[in-house]
Order: C-alpha cells, then structure tokens, then sequence
C-alpha cells in the first residue's frame, strides 16, 4: 500500500503543492520517481500506476455520478444534455430495474477485463526474452516534447482503430459476431450515461475499448510517464463524455460527448469517431446532421431546439 501512498502522491501530488522553485521541484521529482523505479518492478510501477490513475479519474467520478443520478434523479436530470432520457432509468420518476444493475456490473466486469488483458499482456511480453514491454519503465524522464509527440500519435491510432476493425465485420463471420453483439449490448442504450463507457459485450470491449487504447502504448512502446499522462486523458474523456452531464469543462470534451449521443440516437450509423477527424475522412459525420436538418425542416419529430421529441435538452 505504500506504492500508492508514498511514492505516487511524491511524483505527481506533492511537487505541485511546494512553494519551492521549477528546478527545485524538477529535482525532487526526479528524484522520488527514480526512487519508486528502484524500489518496484516494471510490471508493478505500470499495473499499480494504471490502477491508480484509472481508480481516481475514471472509476470513482463515474460510480458516485451513477449512483447520483439513481438516487437523485429529479436533480440530475437539470444537467442532462438529454434530459430525462440521459438518466439511467430513462425518467427522473422510474425505479432502478434489473437492466441498470446489470449495466453497471459489465461495466464494472470489463473495467477490470482490461486491467486484466493489459497484465498478460506485460507479463507474456517480459517474459519471452526476444520481446520488449509495451510500458518502458526506467529511471530516465522522457522530455515535454517527446511526452506530446507521443500522445498526439497514441489518440491519432486509438481514434483510427475502431474504424479498421469495423471493415472486417464486413469480412470476417467471427468479426460479424461481435459486431451483432455490439449492437445488442451497447446499443440498446438510449443515451450515455456514468460507467457506459465501458459497457459492452466483452469481446466487444476488447476490440473495440481495450485494443483501440493500448495498440499504440505497445507499438510505440510509451514510457511509463508517458503512459499515466495518457490513461489519466483516456479516463477523463470516458468519465466526462459518457456522463451524460452538458457541463462539461472543454468544448473538445462537450464535442465528442455529442459525437457520441448521436452514435447511440441513430443505432450507431454515424460518428465512429470520437474527435471527428475520421468521420470528416470518411464523410460518416454528416448523416446525423442531414436527418437532424431534414426533421426540422419537415418539422415533424423534432421540436424547435433541435432535438428529438421526448428528449430535452
């Protein structure tokens, strides 16, 4: 327990709460992360460091969201994008059936999956002496632009992939399964809401959360930093973006969260792309907008903010 209490709270907490100098922090960060380096293996700097991060700014945040929006429904719903239908029971007056516990247990049943696959992922890469990590864990501090090169290519392959391994449904039976499974599990939902994010059937999951997040952090073998600064993004857009809330603190956040309410308003035919860049390449951003335009100017089905009848905003 010391892992988590000590030496992560010394490397990224404590530096920022000094009155000290930038190069007197810089030291001590060095220091107490060469320290947790020494002290732990690799494998365990990168499942604790992930648990930790992903504990804090994913799994916490998005369970006391859910069980908010349950236990205080009428409240909530003022700040659903989606208005009642953001809400887990779909009515700020409904009762939590058997579907929302079942939501939130594959959610949570996935959530540990992936910790898990990326664990025998590390494991079987260590030890086969003729591969390499996936997590480059050494005492050396990767520098800011390295950091940013890093990350803008982990979010440019992880937007990308879900695409690739959606062109294979169209290939392969087995792909075609799981895209059916999909369909069944994830987009039975009426909007997102706290803990969807990771809502799935679980081979769905794999390929389509897991595999998209972690392909890049193996093939351009992350460091360790580089790695938690990129689980800590991955974890605040999954718990913003997926809350269903429209306060939401960046316009780039406030975006991809309606990126995604209309990926599950229209059974997933449009925005495959969390940030936009694919759909603009592909051109599968514009046909929730046509049908949007189209309604309103047909005035039939949508009322006059722009959204679906029965849907507030």
């Amino acid at each position: 327990m010391d892992f988590i209490t000590i030496p992560f709270l010394s490397v990224f907490v404590l530096p920022t709460l000094s009155s000290y100098s930038t190069r007197i922090n810089l030291i001590f960060f060095y220091m107490t992360w060469t320290t947790l380096v020494l002290a732990h293996t690799a494998l365990r700097v990168e499942l604790f460091g992930t648990l930790a991060a992903r504990l804090v700014f994913y799994l916490v945040p998005s369970l006391l969201f859910f069980l908010f929006d349950i236990a205080a429904p009428s409240t909530a719903v003022v700040f659903k994008g989606q208005g009642e239908a953001g809400l887990p029971t779909g009515n700020k007056r409904g009762k939590p059936t058997s579907k929302e516990v079942k939501v939130a247990g594959w959610a949570l049943i996935n959530f540990a999956l992936g910790i898990a696959a990326q664990t025998a992922t590390e494991t079987f890469l260590i030890k086969i002496p003729m591969l390499k990590p996936a997590v480059h864990v050494t005492m050396s501090v990767p520098m800011p632009w390295d950091i940013t090169k890093h990350l803008l290519w982990g979010f440019f392959v992880r937007e990308h992939t879900p695409s690739t391994a959606t062109s294979c449904t169209l290939e392969c039976p087995i792909f075609a399964l799981i895209s059916t499974a999909h369909r069944a599990w994830h987009h039975s939902l009426r909007a997102p809401f706290p803990l969807t994010a990771h809502y799935d059937h679980p081979l769905a999951y794999l390929i389509g959360v897991f595999i998209p997040m972690y392909i890049p952090v193996m093939f351009l073998r992350f460091h360790m930093i580089t790695f938690l600064v990129y689980t800590v993004l991955v974890s605040i857009e999954e718990t913003s973006v997926f809350s269903g809330y429209y306060v939401i603190p960046s316009f780039l956040l406030r975006g991809i969260a309606r990126r995604m309410e209309h990926h599950l308003s229209f059974g997933g035919k449009t925005y495959f792309g969390r940030w936009g860049f694919l759909d603009l390449i592909t051109g599968t951003g514009g046909y929730a907008d046509d049908d949007e335009r189209g309604a309103r100017s047909a005035g039939d089905g949508w009322d006059g903010r722009g959204s679906p009848k029965g849907r507030k905003k």
